[in-house]
């Protein structure tokens, strides 16, 4: 298996901690969040993980090369233009043997999930991308029908036909490298939701894995940050 952490972002949320820094090297308890990030990957088995860089990259690349990793890193270069988390995944393509799944983890993402289960379950369930998804509240959640298939967005007032339900992205996927060529070229910034929403529709199995809540942490603002620490020593 692969990896692919999402880190390029502006972490626009989480000023003032990063007018100096890229959102991946914001610490909790001094370890950066980008090497929480790999250390989880690394625990269910990546062998290889990607890395997108913008917003600060030469302290991510430098932090990267400061280090002895327990597994290969290579380095995706958004320099140029902030792709989005789908434009990314396409730039970042050609990086990956394309043999393997590829386990899709947010740099500001916290989260007990079982993630070698999420993999297993990936392959056993023959699906071509397996989204992390919970029942929470949100303003943004997607629609699943009762096999947990991704139909769309939806709302939480929204009225859904029988067995449906609207759950919540956490920001963790596996994608096949058959997915991974259906993307568009990443010749300008799109999100990986409205791709994934796109494909199921034209046939390819994109379904849902659930988790409980409270395994999940987002820690894109200084309060979420706060309340991480509480939450890793629970």
């Amino acid at each position: 298996m692969e990896g692919m952490i999402l880190a390029a972002g502006l972490g626009t949320r989480l000023h003032p901690l990063t007018d100096d820094r890229p959102k991946a090297l914001v610490e909790i308890y001094g370890t950066p969040l980008l090497e929480l990030a790999v250390n989880r990957l690394v625990d269910a088995g990546a062998g290889h993980i990607v890395v997108n860089v913008h917003h600060f990259a030469d302290m991510v690349e430098d932090f990267i090369a400061s280090r002895q990793w327990p597994c290969r890193i290579s380095i995706s270069d958004e320099r140029a233009m902030l792709l989005d988390t789908g434009g990314a995944l396409r730039h970042a393509a050609p990086l990956f043997e394309r043999r393997e799944p590829v386990l899709v983890h947010n740099v500001d993402v916290l989260s007990r999930i079982d993630l070698r289960d999420l993999v297993r379950f990936h392959s056993e369930s023959h699906n071509q991308a397996t989204l992390c998804v919970s029942r929470r509240s949100t303003r943004r959640l997607l629609a699943f029908d009762a096999e947990g298939r991704l139909l769309g967005r939806t709302t939480e007032d929204a009225v859904l036909d029988d067995g449906c339900e609207a759950l919540a992205f956490s920001g963790i996927a596996v994608v096949s490298p058959h997915l991974l060529r259906r993307l568009p070229q990443a010749r300008q910034p799109y999100p990986i939701i409205d791709e994934y929403i796109r494909l199921s529709g034209l046939g390819e199995r994109v379904a849902a894995y659930r988790h409980d809540a409270s395994q999940w942490l987002d820690v894109g603002t200084p309060e979420k940050l706060q309340s991480a620490k509480q939450w890793i020593l629970s």
